[in-house]
């Protein structure tokens, strides 16, 4: 059976301590070109390596097995390892070189074992040789020892069986005197036997006892030299990886200096595109008609430089500029009990909002600060700003839409419901070159709008009406209205609406929260498109869990990238170099395979910050969105006091201000409702709505002439009133 392939998908093995003898982890395995790597579970284990497609099939199932001390290891390139054992023959890959070196390590000690075991080792020195000689020599004269006790044993047994027998059929008293005394003395030669075979047992035993030990203390000694050499072979390969890694951004670093000549550089940048498309090796995927599934692949450090075009990789000189010391860290969130049944049980079939839930249910946020954590990763946006190709920004737009739920993945805490005319600002202009400013537009559906100008190139507004309903036993959240981001050089435009969130075990059970839908990028300046499938979790499905995958297409309908990652993770791009038709899928539709370059990763998580899980799972950006800060709007949500005292640990002080702003709210409510009435009593040919409507103070209705759907777009004056410290127009909300 032969299974070869170009190209993979890999994922983290889970090392064991050094000097184990049993090494295990995920990696992906080539199985076929419709199919490209699949995730498998590998055990090397007594010099052989066996896999499996899940951690619980080791109880009952082996997909397959391949004998070390046979087999021929090697190494394609940086994250490829390929065993070959008689007409059998392994393409895996895993995650990054140092990951590939372990393995590599634990294969080759593993093979060079199994050789040893299988073969006899002759001894190095003359004094071990001879000492070995003479201890076979005492186990053979012992062994024989036991050999001839056995013989005497069978033949005195077999005398003493006859007499027995003949003893059974005497008549005569006096015959039968003699036979039994025979049979005495036979009995007690077999007794004497018997105890000469059990000391010889016993002195075996005790021989090999005492070089048990000795076996003992040199197994420890080899297994301590093995520990020493693994561990000396990791920091080689992570020196290795870090040469490699700086050889290879030498080049880059040379032609960005100023004294480099810009006719070489422009010349290196044709020749770079021309041969990335014959030096990388290509892969395969498979296509499903309406939902795509792809194994992705962590592309080294030049394939990312090759597989973009260079002005995506420029460096902003303001990143290099001193940043302002922000907080990393809140009070720990207190351990208070709260019966959620007793709550929720009147709640069924109702929308969020208009459930009167403590802040025990709560996190230190509210609405607008959470929309504003969609620009944790604005980087790919400044990234996407120097693109070039539309088609390759259509990528990074992609990789921030998802971005924006990776701060979700433990985030099962409701943020607070903003009040009418609520405000929040997030003033990164001097650290990252952007100014962002949320508004609740309305209540009653709750609104907020939301507007971001960049300083590198890009402006991204939107408005969103959240709308949930509490299901039992989850919690529907579903986020309404569209995206629109605007690049300023180019004039792509790009519109996009978010996909629904699921919290499931609201009752019984570990809250945990799903992602699932569709989501449509559409570039209405070239009417490229980027079609995203966010798959929900299925505990039946083979798939990673949180799995998005995508396809980046031309105007005509022509795919050009595929897009492959998870949620809460990261996201790859991965360019098309052919399409071609493939077998037939599930339900009798034909498949489209396509071949790919190798992945480039477009993004990935920042890891949270220490003690997150007793910070409400704060990312670095969410610890700092409630940190007081001097000259914001007297709206601000961080002015919001039954947010502050429950950020602080006052959670009951936190419910009675939160009780007092409601009421607060219904009663400025009531008294505009009132005046409509007074108003239309006055003068009946007034329409209520235009009393009662309630005016923004910082947005305001437009037809987008894009999309031609009317939103609440920024309409200015904020930053103007920020800089005279005029909020004289701000009502009176906390």
């Amino acid at each position: 059976m032969s299974e070869q392939g170009k190209g993979s998908a890999s994922a983290s093995a889970a090392a064991p301590a050094p000097g184990s003898d049993t090494y295990k982890g995920w990696l992906f395995k080539w199985t076929n070109y419709l199919k490209g790597y699949q995730r498998r579970w590998f055990v090397l284990s007594n010099g052989l390596l066996s896999y499996y497609r899940t951690q619980a099939e080791m109880a009952h199932t082996c997909r397959g097995t391949i004998n070390l001390a046979t087999a021929h290891i090697d190494t394609e390139d940086a994250c490829n390892i390929v065993l070959s054992s008689g007409g059998r023959t392994y393409h895996l890959k895993a995650s990054t070189e140092v990951e590939r070196q372990r393995w590599v390590t634990a294969l080759e000690l593993a093979k060079a074992k199994a050789i040893h075991d299988s073969g006899d080792e002759e001894p190095t020195s003359q004094s071990d040789r001879s000492e070995i000689q003479g201890t076979l020599k005492i186990l053979v004269s012992k062994l024989d020892d036991l050999s001839t006790c056995n013989d005497l044993i069978a033949k005195h047994g077999a005398a003493l069986q006859r007499s027995l027998s003949e003893l059974e059929g005497l008549k005569v008293p006096v015959e039968g005197g003699e036979k039994i005394k025979a049979v005495n003395e036979r009995a007690t030669l077999f007794r004497i036997t018997s105890n000469a075979m059990i000391n010889a047992c016993r002195d075996f035993l005790d021989l090999a006892e005492t070089h048990s030990r000795r076996w003992q203390r040199a197994l420890q000694y080899e297994r301590e030299q093995r520990t020493h050499l693994e561990e000396t072979i990791e920091q080689l390969a992570k020196q290795h990886n870090s040469l490699e890694r700086a050889w290879r951004e030498a080049p880059t670093l040379v032609s960005s200096t100023p004294s480099a000549p810009t006719t070489n550089k422009g010349s290196e940048r044709p020749r770079k595109e021309e041969a990335s498309d014959e030096d990388e090796d290509t892969e395969y995927f498979d296509a499903m008609e309406d939902s795509p599934a792809f194994i992705t692949v962590t592309a080294s450090e030049n394939t990312q430089h090759r597989s973009m075009s260079p002005s995506c990789n420029d460096v902003s000189g303001k990143e290099l500029q001193p940043r302002r010391q922000r907080r990393t860290h809140i009070p720990d969130k207190p351990n208070y009990s709260l019966n959620l049944w007793s709550i929720m049980k009147n709640c069924i079939g109702k929308e969020l909002s208009k459930i009167p839930m403590p802040v025990n249910f709560n996190e230190p946020l509210s609405m607008l600060q959470r929309l504003s954590e969609d620009l944790e990763y604005h980087e790919l946006l400044d990234k996407a700003a120097r693109c070039e190709s539309s088609l390759e920004q259509m990528c990074l737009v992609a990789a921030f839409s998802v971005s924006s739920y990776s701060t979700t993945v433990h985030r099962t805490a409701k943020p607070f419901n903003p009040l009418l005319g609520e405000t929040y600002e997030l003033d990164r202009l001097e650290e990252f070159g952007y100014r962002s400013l949320c508004e609740q537009v309305s209540h009653h559906p709750p609104a907020a709008a939301h507007h971001v100008i960049s300083q590198r190139g890009w402006t991204l507004w939107q408005e969103i009406t959240i709308a949930s309903k509490f299901r039992g036993k989850y919690l529907s959240i579903m986020p309404l209205g569209a995206i629109h981001l605007h690049f300023h050089a180019s004039g792509n435009h790009y519109v996009w609406r978010k996909v629904t969130s699921t919290v499931h075990n609201i009752i019984v059970g570990k809250l945990w929260i799903d992602q699932s839908g569709d989501i449509e990028i559409v570039n209405h300046r070239t009417k490229e498109t980027c079609q995203l499938k966010f798959s929900p979790y299925s505990y039946f499905s083979r798939d990673v869990p949180r799995k998005v995958t995508g396809v980046v297409a031309d105007s005509g309908g022509q795919a050009h990238y595929i897009l492959s990652g998870t949620w809460d993770e990261k996201m790859e791009s991965a360019k098309i170099v052919q399409s071609s038709r493939g077998g037939s899928g599930s339900e009798g539709k034909q498949k489209t395979v396509y071949q790919t370059l190798s992945p480039k990763l477009l993004w990935k998580k920042y890891p949270l910050p220490e003690n997150a899980e007793n910070m409400y799972y704060f990312s670095a950006l969410a610890l700092t969105l409630n940190e007081p800060e001097e000259g914001v709007g007297l709206t601000d949500s961080r002015l919001r006091p039954d947010q502050r005292l429950m950020e602080d640990g006052r959670w009951d002080e936190a419910n009675s201000e939160k009780q007092r702003l409601e009421e607060k709210q219904r009663a400025v409510r009531r008294r505009r409702e009132a005046e409509a009435s007074d108003a239309l009593d006055e003068d009946t040919t007034l329409k209520s709505t235009t009393i009662l409507g309630y005016q923004p103070l910082w947005f305001h209705q437009r037809r987008d002439s894009v999309t031609g759907e009317t939103n609440f777009v920024y309409k200015g004056g904020y930053w103007e009133s920020k800089d005279r410290q005029d909020w004289s127009m701000c009502p009176d909300i906390f």
